[in-house]
């Protein structure tokens, strides 16, 4: 009898601590971004940036971080704020190109993904010419491998004031590379060939305007199998 209660006690000491433990709490939602909205030239470099709100499943608490550079990397000039309502102004330089993404926590630290990044211009008085939008990749994929002998390079790139672009197109094996392997073509795109095996290559465009305006890309790269 008294072997036959030991065992009871413990089978209900088992079950209420395997009864004991929480749901793992969840991140909130992402947010998405409304205003500025993308390639936006703003007229006032004092800017209303807001946004949509995340929703949580355990309603806790959420707090938004905003985050504003001057490179699509947030490298360059960062500038973060943190704050619970939808909106935040900002007094910015003038005449400058700009990056904005936003992320949501919760009260247990748990964070959402962050936003698509948008971009936008403020602008300057009496400034008549914009320089380009940094480009953006679109092949081959950032840090990935191929397994051709040739690639095709490409890219997408945005002008304000709509001009005709034109691209220089720098590739090697170094970072950054110095070799300058096309110039002026009118093409968003470029092809390399005759790669090594076992070598990483890395990659970057200037984006021209035909006006004096230049942007230098990002190095991106890639690593031939």
């Amino acid at each position: 009898m008294k072997k036959i209660n030991i065992l009871y006690m413990c089978l209900v000491i088992f079950a209420s601590c395997g009864s004991d433990s929480d749901p793992k709490n969840t991140a909130p939602t992402m947010p998405s971004l409304s205003n500025p909205t993308n390639n936006l030239v703003c007229i006032n470099n004092v800017v209303l940036f807001n946004w949509v709100g995340s929703n949580d499943a355990e309603k806790d608490a959420i707090t938004y971080q905003l985050e504003i550079a001057t490179d699509i990397n947030f490298t360059k000039d960062p500038i973060s704020f943190t704050t619970t309502a939808l909106s935040k102004e900002v007094t910015l330089a003038k005449g400058k190109y700009y990056y904005w993404r936003l992320k949501a926590l919760d009260d247990k630290n748990n964070s959402s993904e962050y936003t698509t990044v948008y971009k936008f211009y403020t602008e300057m008085n009496g400034v008549l010419n914009h320089v380009p939008y940094a480009p953006v990749l679109t092949a081959p994929t950032l840090s990935s491998s191929v397994n051709t002998n040739s690639v095709s390079l490409s890219w997408t790139a945005v002008d304000t004031d709509n001009d005709n672009l034109v691209y220089d197109v720098y590739f090697g094996t170094v970072n950054t590379p110095t070799q300058k392997v096309a110039s002026d073509i009118i093409t968003a795109s470029y092809t390399v060939s005759s790669l090594t095996s076992g070598t990483k290559y890395y990659w970057n465009i200037v984006v021209k305007d035909g006006k004096g305006g230049t942007t230098i890309g990002q190095v991106w790269n890639f690593t031939k199998q």
